[in-house]
């Protein structure tokens, strides 16, 4: 596939060969809505191709259709040069194409060895030859240097989120994948363990494979992708080098105008003590302590920024200052009240707003309206209740003005939550809770997910909310994103604060490291060698 072939100049590869994927003019409609329009793209064999876009641009429906879970309803589809039709995702993956989903489409139940087999069993006399399996599958490993063949009988839901992933496109592999598409695979991911995907990318395309990298975030595009091409609104705006590309240019292009990810200077200095969490023990789901003894203390006009790789406790800690969750020790104060046995209707009339991490379970009801989701948390809260009744009209004109002041697209509040693109569903519920007036607002990841343009909107509202004295308390695994906004960083670990740090001064590598449990002395040292 690669024979004569002549580096194109961006750090790809290019060869006389047909390239590995090439649309023409796919367009492909969900009733009214125009998903992808007359796209075209281009993959040459052996480059990383980024996909950039924000949430609804069509990213992800493009490459569905290549997948085979969409058919287009214009367009051509051609591998290494032949015209093909896909009618499922069975039939693109025995043409050699392979995606990894953002949410991973795996067995939790079942090991690794049963995972990557699955639907593709080696037999032997009319049995599954568990042997075979486990020699090809420890060749793959081999092969791109996967630490995976060492755990095929874990099951999957003990393996942590990089491994779960190396899983899935070892799956692929062996499946005969020559074209890989990645849907968002850095979403859930340390900076250590994305760095260690862009290099699993790179060596896959250095061996002949072909790549299609979905993603909004700017620098992972220009440091693993050959080419980048963009869209907005469904088309193709452009397709350029990496190595000619800048983040602004890229920015421009994804939201059609200048973004600013600068920090924000402060212009007030916080005040009053609002928020305080004193010796919070919190046990989980399966009776686990999964928060033990943390202290925290948010002041007027405050961010604190909480850092960690998911899974360390964020989520019980969260659950347990807004109310939905009983710790088992400790106490949560706002402005000097304690308020650890109030319910979490009583927190949100006493000034304390949420915004959850999923925002599809906990911060939507997906088959409601626009109208009905306004009221979630409103039911019993003047004006929009009287007498136990609730005023439609009051609830209708909060709706309309949440989407016009949150620039929620459509306009419609008659539309459900679920059409909605994931950037819109989110500004909807800031908005939403903006609209409670707290004094203090729980954000959990609220940007997960979210394209450049929405995160930038995002973020201007909670630097707002500062400046208007209010203390947020922020959440998240995106480092950009605290260091961005945050006054002062908690990093996370096994349910305990390792160390808090400042912005300002800390390195997003020394915060990588402190996520992953090293103490500041060695996560300093380990920085320092990493630069050098």
């Amino acid at each position: 596939m690669l024979i004569d072939a002549a580096h194109d100049g961006g750090g790809g590869l290019v060869s006389d060969s047909p390239p590995a994927v090439r649309l023409d003019e796919i367009t492909k409609r969900f009733g009214d809505v125009v998903a992808n329009d007359a796209v075209d793209f281009t993959l040459e064999s052996g480059n990383i191709h980024a996909l950039l876009g924000e949430n609804g641009s069509g990213k992800t429906t493009l490459m569905s259709v290549l997948y085979g879970l969409y058919s287009p309803d214009e367009g051509t589809i051609s591998i290494d040069g032949e015209r093909r039709t896909f009618d499922s995702p069975r039939e693109a993956m025995d043409a050699g194409v392979g995606m990894i989903h953002q949410h991973f489409q795996l067995v939790e139940p079942m090991t690794v060895l049963q995972n990557v087999v699955l639907g593709n069993e080696p037999t032997s006399r009319g049995l599954v030859d568990g042997a075979e399996a486990r020699r090809e599958i420890s060749q793959i490993c081999d092969r791109y240097g996967f630490e995976i063949d060492n755990q095929f009988e874990t099951p999957v839901r003990k393996l942590d989120l990089g491994t779960q992933q190396r899983t899935e496109i070892v799956k692929s592999l062996y499946r005969g994948a020559q074209i890989l598409i990645f849907d968002e695979p850095t979403a859930v991911l340390t900076p250590q363990e994305v760095t260690e995907l862009i290099d699993v990318m790179e060596d896959l395309a250095e061996r002949g494979r072909s790549i299609v990298f979905i993603t909004h975030k700017l620098s992972e595009a220009l440091t693993a992708a050959d080419r980048i091409t963009v869209l907005r609104d469904g088309a193709a705006i452009d397709s350029v080098r990496a190595a000619e590309a800048t983040e602004q240019a890229l920015a421009r292009m994804m939201v059609g105008r200048e973004v600013s990810t600068e920090r924000p200077a402060r212009e007030r200095v916080p005040g009053d003590l609002l928020l305080e969490v004193d010796g919070l023990t919190v046990r989980g789901e399966r009776g686990l302590e999964r928060v033990s003894g943390i202290n925290l203390t948010v002041r007027e006009g405050e961010i604190l920024g909480i850092a960690g790789v998911q899974g360390n406790g964020q989520n019980e800690l969260v659950e347990a200052i807004t109310g939905l969750r009983t710790p088992e020790a400790g106490s949560v104060s706002l402005s000097g009240t304690d308020i650890t046995k109030m319910n979490r209707r009583e927190r949100i009339e006493a000034g304390i707003a949420y915004i959850p991490e999923d925002r599809q379970t906990e911060g939507l009801v997906q088959d409601y309206d626009l109208v009905h989701n306004a009221l979630l948390g409103n039911q019993t809260i003047d004006p929009y209740s009287d007498a136990g009744f609730v005023d439609w009209q009051r609830t209708r004109e909060h709706a309309t003005d949440i989407t016009e002041r949150f620039d929620v697209r459509p306009r419609d509040t008659t539309s459900t939550a679920s059409s909605l693109s994931g950037g819109n569903q989110q500004k909807f519920i800031v908005g939403r809770e903006i609209a409670h007036d707290p004094d203090v607002i729980v954000a959990s990841h609220p940007t997960r997910g979210v394209d450049i343009g929405s995160i930038e909107f995002i973020h201007d509202r909670l630097i707002e909310l500062r400046e208007d004295g209010v203390a947020v308390l922020l959440v998240s695994s995106k480092l950009d994103e605290i260091q961005r906004l945050a006054d002062r960083i908690a990093v996370m670990y096994e349910g305990r604060f390792i160390d808090t740090v400042d912005p300002e001064t800390v390195t997003e590598e020394e915060i990588g490291l402190l996520m992953a449990g090293h103490d500041s002395t060695e996560a300093i040292e380990s920085s320092g060698e990493m630069r050098q």
